[in-house]
Formats: structure tokens, C-alpha cells, sequence
């Protein structure tokens, strides 16, 4: 019979391993086996092994639901990671919240997640809007914003976030449609976008819906003849479904891109890319980086609090941070379950992004009422 003291400590992950966002979910099941993998063989923690318990999500929140009911109220993980769309993240929170279990979301989101069990390790809208649109009007002077959006929180935050970064620099926007996630057809659309003389689109149509949308853009002209897609989730994974064509100079924010040059990061890419040769990248945008750094955090605070007493744990994961970490350190900001991190604006080019601007060290601004 193992003690307490030696038995395995259970780690539960649920991403999209299968449906339409599996190319991100597997990037995050890939790096969750890859940390784990280097603790246990530098001794576990707390002298303790971490067994993966990994669940698919299959892009489906019902499935999500039933995943976390499992690993909270039967599995009794005694950490929970995951989830890539918000509507997942809610999903994954009920038996979160009703089995009291702490639980760590890696994807970039709408922010405005303050529940005391829930840490977020990706970035949010201070984090990407609020440092991309001032930089890319002054750039390229444009001013009229069009925002093409699938139909939850998500869209609509950020789009509420960018009609204040548009409007404290002059600008606004000039159309703003919700659409279905399956929605195809795009022609009335486009054509909107190309009469009213917008300048920028700023996309948050999400797959299964995309691929559509950069189609029908692309053949109107709207970037040809001078206008700026911008697309604040697209990452390498993203960029390899669509022709170059289609996605050349579109902009995007986020954490880390693979052209991030400082040497943790390209150490890291390089074992990654080694263990996991495929489609599945390394990513900002899939939550990969947010699942590292949750892991890493999560350890960070359990060698802190000297057990896995969750209240303990918590306490120490306010305040924990990392060193070295895809894209550079990154911290919790106390009492705001948020991480300060290193941003980069990246640029589509020829089929890769490169950093257009090393935006440096940026905080979340999340959670500034507490968390409740």
C-alpha cells in the first residue's frame, strides 16, 4: 500500500486531442507529457513521481464537462490544466468548482476569470490589444477597424477591448458582425468590409469558420490593395492550414513565437521538435506555452509549499514564477492569478511568423477587484 508520502502525484490535463482544434490539443497533450517527463526524471517532486492523467476533450464541452467531472470528483487529481476555447474553460469549472480542485488555464482569453481555484497562464486583452493597435496605427496609419467574430465571450471582449485602444488614437470601427462557429458564407461580409473603406480586419472567426473567411477576403483584394489583417491567436500551427498567400502580413500578439531568439527558447523548441516531429508545433497560440508555464509555476509552488496542501499551494502560486520560460520569465501577479509576461508582435511571412516588435515585459491588469 503506497503512503502518502510516496505515492504518485496525480496530474489531470484535458485538451482537444480530437475535433477541430486536435492540431493545438496534441501540441498541449505533447508538452504536458514532455514536463512531466523532466521532473520525474530529475526525482519527481517532493520525492513523489507525477503520473499524467490526460483526457480528450474532443472540441466538445459536454465532453469537456464529463472529462473534469472525472479527474475532480473520481480520479481526484490533485491538479487540474487545460482547456483551449473559453466555452471549454466554463465547462471544465463547474466540477472544478463543486470538487474545491485547483485548476490552471493555458490558453490566451478574453481575461475576467477571478474565481480563487483558477489561475490563468496564457495572455489577456491589456496584454495583446492594448500594446498591438497603438503600435500598428501608428505603423501604418490606419484608423477604421472591421471586426468579422464568432458568436461567444471571447469576440466580444475583444472587440470591446480594441473599440477603446481605437478610439483613445483616433480610431474606430466600422463594422463589427457575430457569426455562428460553423458559419461558411462570407460574401456579404466581405463585401461590407471592402464598401465602408475599412483599413484593418481584426478577426476573431475561430476554426471551423476561418478557413472561409481568409479565402473570400483574399480573393476580394482587401490586402492586396493595402489593407492590415490582424488575427491577435494565429500562431505557427494556424499558419501552416492556409496558403501563404492568404495570411501574408496578416499580425498577430502573443507570447512567443518560434523566431524568439533568447537560447531557453530555442533550447526548448529544439527538444520539442526532436520528441514530436509532426504537425502539432510548439505554439503560443495552441496553449503550449501556457501549458509549460502552468506546469512549471504549478511546480514552482508546490517546492514552495513543502506538500500538496491545496490552500498552501494556492499561496504560493500567487506570487510563483519562473526563470526561464518559452518567450522569457514569466510571474504570477499577486493576487490577481494572472502572469506578467513577455509579449511579441509577430508578422506572417512566407509561410513563418517573425517578431515585427519585442514588446517586453507587459501585465495582465486582470482581476485589480481581487479575486472572488
Amino acid at each position: 500500500m503506497n503512503s502518502s508520502s510516496t505515492a504518485a502525484i496525480r496530474v489531470g490535463v484535458i485538451t482537444d486531442v480530437t475535433g477541430p482544434l486536435s492540431l493545438l490539443g496534441v501540441a498541449n497533450a505533447n508538452i504536458a507529457k514532455m514536463v512531466i517527463d523532466d521532473i520525474n526524471s530529475k526525482g519527481g517532486l517532493l520525492g513523489r513521481p507525477l503520473n499524467l492523467h490526460l483526457e480528450d476533450s474532443a472540441t466538445t464541452d459536454n465532453v469537456a464537462e464529463a472529462k473534469s467531472r472525472k479527474l475532480v470528483l473520481e480520479e481526484k487529481v490533485d491538479v487540474l490544466l487545460g482547456g483551449i476555447y473559453s466555452s471549454t474553460r466554463q465547462a471544465i469549472k463547474g466540477p472544478v468548482v463543486e470538487g474545491k480542485k485547483l485548476y490552471l488555464y493555458p490558453e490566451q482569453y478574453e481575461g475576467q476569470e477571478c474565481h480563487p481555484l483558477i489561475f490563468c497562464t496564457g495572455p489577456v486583452p491589456a496584454q495583446q490589444v492594448e500594446s498591438l493597435i497603438p503600435w500598428l496605427m501608428q505603423k501604418t496609419g490606419a484608423k477604421k477597424f472591421y471586426c468579422p467574430s464568432a458568436e461567444y465571450i471571447w469576440p466580444h471582449i475583444m472587440n470591446k477591448k480594441l473599440r477603446e485602444a481605437a478610439a483613445a488614437h483616433g480610431g474606430s470601427i466600422v463594422g463589427e458582425e457575430y457569426f455562428p462557429m460553423d458559419h461558411t458564407d462570407y460574401a456579404a461580409t466581405v463585401e461590407k468590409i471592402v464598401s465602408c473603406g475599412a483599413e484593418i480586419v481584426f478577426n476573431t472567426i475561430v476554426p471551423p469558420g476561418l478557413a472561409p473567411f481568409l479565402e473570400q477576403l483574399h480573393k476580394s483584394g482587401f490586402t492586396k490593395r493595402g489593407g492590415q489583417l490582424v488575427c491577435t491567436y494565429f500562431e505557427e500551427n494556424m499558419l501552416g492550414l492556409f496558403p501563404a498567400e492568404q495570411v501574408d502580413g496578416m499580425y498577430s500578439c502573443l507570447d512567443y513565437y518560434q523566431t524568439v531568439g533568447d537560447p531557453f527558447s530555442r533550447e526548448l523548441l529544439s527538444r520539442y521538435d526532436k520528441l514530436y516531429p509532426g504537425s502539432s508545433k510548439f505554439t503560443a497560440g495552441s496553449a503550449a506555452t501556457g501549458m509549460y508555464r502552468g506546469l512549471k509555476l504549478w511546480e514552482a509552488a508546490v517546492k514552495e509549499a513543502g506538500s500538496l496542501d491545496q490552500d498552501a499551494v494556492i499561496r504560493a502560486l500567487d506570487h510563483a514564477k519562473i526563470a526561464e520560460g518559452p518567450g522569457g520569465p514569466a510571474e504570477m501577479v499577486p493576487g490577481q492569478h494572472h502572469v506578467r509576461l513577455n509579449m511579441y508582435i509577430g508578422q506572417a511571412t512566407n509561410g513563418k511568423f517573425e517578431v515585427a516588435k519585442n514588446l517586453g515585459v507587459i501585465d495582465p491588469k486582470e482581476c485589480t477587484q481581487g479575486i472572488r
